[in-house]
């Protein structure tokens, strides 16, 4: 099956197997997320409660050196109570395109700027419950600079090799679904099994 063919089958499959919203009720407003609490005709047509969260989405950068290496950050994750290794990522404001996202981000949590940009592609980290998607780029030929870091942020920023950052998801040890999947398409470009197209405004 193409790519076109599957997208059509999904069309298919959506309205096939589409639940349609009876009602919906705002449950709580955050900062970051809002959490929704609906009814749903089912596609057998009863009804069912269905809780999920509105996120506004993000953007990650694989921000890749000169000499190969990879920009990577630690991060301490208060839900898991714990630092994390991750690709540089932040939330879209309202009305911001997802390339300035990717560029805003990367020079507040790293220093770098510049360079040449790369999208690889959207995933959607946690469709059972939430919409949040999450576009990946990669920034390549990046430039120094000073971290621009809010008060309430912590960030450590550090390099690693491929190899390095490929032995630690093995390992167990990288988690982060985003920065998993950008290090395997990055692996998967550097084996010359993807194409590398340019986004316009970088």
């Amino acid at each position: 099956m193409t790519a076109d063919e599957l997208r059509k089958d999904l069309d298919a499959a959506s309205a096939r197997m589409k639940e349609a919203t009876l009602t919906s009720e705002s449950v709580f407003k955050g900062k970051l997320l809002d959490v929704w609490r609906d009814t749903a005709r089912l596609p057998n047509g009863a009804t069912s409660t269905r809780e999920h969260f509105h996120h506004p989405g993000a953007a990650a950068i694989v921000p890749v050196l000169p000499d190969g290496r990879l920009v990577l950050v630690r991060q301490y994750r208060y839900p898991m109570h714990r630092a994390f290794v991750e690709f540089p990522a932040g939330k879209i404001d309202k009305g911001e395109a997802p390339l300035a996202t990717a560029q805003r981000e990367l020079l507040e949590e790293t220093g770098y700027h510049g360079g040449k940009w790369t999208e690889l592609t959207t995933i959607h980290n946690a469709i059972a419950y939430c919409d949040e998607r999450i576009i990946l780029f990669m920034a390549e030929g990046i430039e120094a600079g000073e971290q621009k870091l809010d008060e309430n942020e912590f960030v450590e920023v550090f390099t690693a090799t491929l190899e390095e950052l490929l032995s630690w998801i093995a390992a167990g040890i990288v988690t982060d679904v985003k920065t998993i999947i950008s290090a395997f398409f990055v692996e998967k470009f550097r084996e010359g099994r993807g194409d590398q197209v340019p986004v316009k405004g970088s």
